[in-house]
């Protein structure tokens, strides 16, 4: 019997994954010694901090968008053995970053206490002036985030992702560093926070710039000041990019809408949502590293018309997350107590919170890979119209709408936020394991 063999060895996917996971969890481990280093300043600080970084995070995803784009369609030149072509997309992306990350920060700087009032306009003087704080030197930092996600992008295109984490790892050994100097030598508070957090981004996006624009790389972008953008590939990056973008960026207003509601519940509210949301993200750091990895995967999979190994490597990226995360989430539930109480909440809040976390970690093992991993798949074939019309009915009709009568109707409490967030990943579950079954996304090409 003829072997079978596939476009990816184990060792490779290995190589691939492992990185990705361990940045993802340096990157989830930092923030929250982050955040327990803002609770040093109190619960404001730590609310404050909550509520600009669910507006950032609507901004970061516009940048992230694009880059993603740029990875999916280099992907694809590369599976299909383009290499001129993937180099030139790539030079195009970081085009396109440069332009995006300048304007960005033109357009928000000035209004951000207009966004920050009428977001979150029941917020308490305190927790006002921290935000301006916290969000000024953010703002600063999104040139450089814009760099980095097109660079990362292109890192991991390419299987480098063992890059991507060393790269990482600088940053965030900087950021605490940074943090701790600021925070509890000089007393700045969150303002200290963004302030490292800017210096860390800049540094990161000059390490990776350098690697970048080596003529050994595959994906150098060596020469962008000499080459005008191309238009045909631009139009490629921004038909994943723009769908891409609006998915994500609604995804997170429906967020920011429901953390306004959980704002009315008070300071206490606030800050157990952000425990609880920190919980979801721990759990979630295998979810991180294959979701990314799927990008690289099935783009260049699609890029050689292997739609065979497509759904073997869907299967096997799923079945591997799976294990992963219930491994991640067993200790966390055992230690729910412990952990939940490293967070400076007051003793009744940590017995509310406790449950709400438990509940997520639970979900996150059963429904979250089939609704934010599976996805990956589709998009990184293409079908990203189907996958943000179907998140945005998703995150309104349900998650949002959801939160609105499980809070103000119904009385639940910040429960109310997680009740309609689990009802909103089972519909998203049934909305992509249909799309994926149909396989109407395998007539969709982009190279």
């Amino acid at each position: 019997m003829k072997k079978l063999t596939h476009q990816f060895s184990n060792s490779e996917l290995l190589s691939l994954i492992l990185p990705l996971t361990l940045e993802s969890g340096l990157n989830i481990l930092i923030g929250m010694v982050d955040t327990m280093m803002v609770a040093s300043c109190g619960e404001s600080a730590v609310s404050a901090v909550a509520l600009v970084d669910s507006i950032s995070f609507l901004l970061i995803t516009v940048l992230s968008a694009f880059a993603t784009g740029g990875a999916v369609i280099c992907s694809q030149y590369l599976g299909n053995k383009d290499g001129e072509r993937a180099r030139t997309t790539a030079r195009n992306l970081i085009f396109i970053s440069l332009v995006i990350g300048a304007i960005l920060p033109l357009v928000v700087l000035p209004m951000r206490m207009f966004i920050i009032w009428n977001v979150f306009g029941t917020i308490t003087d305190i927790v006002a002036g921290y935000a301006n704080d916290y969000f000024f030197f953010l703002i600063l930092s999104y040139p450089f985030l814009a760099l980095y996600s097109a660079y990362t992008a292109l890192a991991r295109s390419e299987g480098k992702t063992k890059r991507t984490f060393y790269v990482a790892l600088v940053m965030n050994l900087v950021n605490v560093a940074g943090n701790a100097i600021l925070i509890f030598i000089f007393k700045l508070g969150p303002k200290g926070a963004s302030i490292s957090t800017l210096v860390s981004r800049v540094l990161g996006t000059a390490i990776l710039m350098l690697f970048s624009i080596r003529e050994k790389e595959v994906l150098s972008t060596r020469g962008i000041l000499k080459n005008a953008p191309s238009g045909e590939l631009i139009k490629k990056i921004v038909k994943i990019g723009v769908p891409t973008g609006i998915e994500g960026s609604f995804f997170h207003i429906g967020k920011i809408t429901i953390t306004a509601m959980v704002s009315t519940l008070g300071t206490s509210a606030i800050a157990i949502n952000t425990v609880v949301n920190n919980y979801n993200a721990y759990c979630n750091i295998s979810g991180n590293a294959i979701c990314l990895a799927m990008i690289t995967v099935i783009g260049q999979c699609r890029g050689n018309n292997n739609f065979e190994d497509i759904h073997f490597y869907t299967k096997k990226l799923l079945g591997i997350l799976y294990a992963m995360s219930v491994i991640t989430a067993i200790p966390l539930y055992i230690f729910s107590n412990q952990v939940v109480g490293l967070y400076g909440l007051e003793p009744a809040n940590i017995v509310k919170c406790v449950p709400i976390a438990r509940s997520c970690l639970i979900a996150c093992c059963t429904i979250w890979p089939l609704a934010f991993c599976l996805p990956n798949t589709l998009k990184a074939v293409g079908d990203v119209k189907f996958i943000m019309i179907s998140s945005l009915l998703s995150v309104y009709a349900v998650r949002v709408l959801g939160a609105y009568i499980f809070i103000k109707v119904l009385g639940f409490g910040v429960w109310g936020v997680w009740c309609a967030m689990y009802i909103d990943w089972i519909a998203r579950s049934i909305l992509y394991i249909t799309r994926y079954k149909n396989g109407k996304w395998k007539a969709i090409k982009l190279i």
